[in-house]
């Protein structure tokens, strides 16, 4: 029953427009992030960046080198859409598009996350066998017809992502719309809707239905007769958060996935303007069949395993930040921190107070004060810096951290020399200090 599902031919018209879309749009945030200055402040005027741990050997390229790379990437999208060397544009935008990812996490998104694993994805779908230049150049390769489970790959990641950020938000900060007024604090200088946006009713109906929203999208989407009214909801949604929050290209990204629920002969007469519908009853069951369901599984396990590891932690997630990236858990705090860094000479014991604002920029500086990777991170990069000059030091901080609307409280330890220890990724990092109880 399963082969029969999954091996089914059905129209492949989904995948298809689905490309066109997916390359032009990150084609335009790769140039966009040219254009706004993004790559400037991120990546050419930070003396480093912070990469994700073991991936400090990651850092952006001298000079204009970040530049050219982000134009690369931009070109690269442009042939995805057009579908001109699909397999090695798709698979070097996943490359070069996990570099920026890795190499620098001051800008984290889920976002970004998000495209890394759509990136690999689409590199090996056969998105290019019709309505393409390669298509076109090499006609063997035309065809009108996709296994039932390339669909099923992409509905079943938005099922997770979408889950698994609706169940996160059922935690007090977001039920008593506590959070909502965070976010949306900021907002209040927005032209027209800045005042819209403090009421107390708006901020109860914002909690409410991004909980059910991310809920029951993709079933209300699979499901025929609330398709038009959770496609029009998906509009409003994304287009709220595309103005609210300026995310860049990714709400209209998640409004191309929408192509996927409906039916291929609409998709087609709308966009490919082809009347030629592909029977879905054929099934052909490929020798590959093995390996195509062990990969499958393998990695569906892992992203339904990734975002619960925080569970195995010590401690809340919200405070101590252990198991929170790579887990869907979206908009959901806000950290602000203060921080002053002490570096002890090991045999003299002489004292310095480090000036952040000599090392690190605004944004970098805001991290580094409640985020505990990144702390840890500075403290290495002060313990390089001095043995390079000869020095063994000790490295401790002053850390106070606030969550949401919470008082600022002690975070990291400051009898523990963070030069000394390690980071623990599968355990909890016991410097940083337990969370406070009400």
């Amino acid at each position: 029953m399963l082969d029969q599902f999954l091996f089914k031919k059905i129209d492949n018209a989904q995948l298809v427009v689905f490309r066109v879309f997916y390359g032009l749009l990150v084609s335009a945030e790769c140039y966009g992030a040219i254009a706004t200055g993004w790559v400037r402040r991120t990546l050419v005027e930070p003396e480093f960046t912070f990469s994700f741990i073991w991936f400090e050997w990651l850092q952006p390229l001298p000079g204009n080198g970040m530049y050219i790379y982000f134009a690369v990437m931009g070109t690269l999208g442009l042939l995805i859409a057009f579908g001109y060397k699909y397999r090695f544009s798709a698979l070097a935008f996943a490359i070069l598009w996990s570099g920026v990812y890795l190499m620098q996490k001051t800008s984290y998104n889920n976002h970004y996350y998000l495209l890394m694993l759509l990136a690999y994805i689409m590199a090996f779908l056969p998105a290019h066998r019709d309505a393409s230049l390669d298509a076109r150049l090499n006609p063997g390769l035309r065809s009108q017809s996709m296994y039932n489970w390339v669909r099923w790959v992409i509905i079943l990641q938005l099922f997770i992502v979408y889950t698994y950020a609706s169940v996160a938000k059922l935690y007090a900060d977001w039920l008593d719309f506590s959070m909502i007024d965070v976010l949306m604090s900021s907002k209040k200088d927005y032209y027209l809707i800045g005042d819209f946006l403090q009421q107390k009713w708006v901020h109860k109906i914002i909690a409410v239905f991004g909980i059910c929203f991310d809920l029951l999208i993709v079933p209300a989407l699979l499901w025929k007769p609330t398709r038009k009214m959770a496609f029009i909801f998906s509009i409003f949604f994304h287009l709220f958060n595309s103005i609210v929050f300026q995310i860049g290209i990714f709400p209209y990204l998640s409004l191309a996935f929408i192509v996927f629920f409906f039916e291929p002969q609409t998709i087609r007469n709308i966009f490919l303007r082809t009347k030629k519908i592909i029977p879905e009853t054929k099934i052909i069951i490929p020798k590959t069949k093995n390996a195509i369901l062990t990969v499958l599984g393998i990695y569906f396990l892992f992203q339904l395993a990734l975002p619960l590891r925080h569970h195995f932690f010590e401690d809340d997630v919200l405070w101590n930040e252990e198991g929170h990236r790579l887990s869907w858990r979206m908009m959901l705090r806000s950290r602000g921190g203060r921080i002053t860094y002490k570096v002890v000479n090991s045999q003299t014991k002489d004292t310095v107070e480090i000036d952040l604002e000599n090392y690190l920029t605004e944004k970098q500086q805001q991290r580094v004060s409640c985020y505990p990777d990144f702390t840890w991170q500075f403290a290495q990069r002060l313990k390089k810096e001095y043995a390079q000059k000869g020095e063994e030091i000790e490295v401790y901080v002053n850390n106070r951290v606030k969550i949401n609307q919470s008082p600022y409280q002690q975070f990291i330890d400051p009898k523990v020399d963070l030069a000394s220890v390690p980071w623990k990724h599968f355990a909890h990092n016991d410097w940083i200090l337990p969370s406070p109880k009400e």
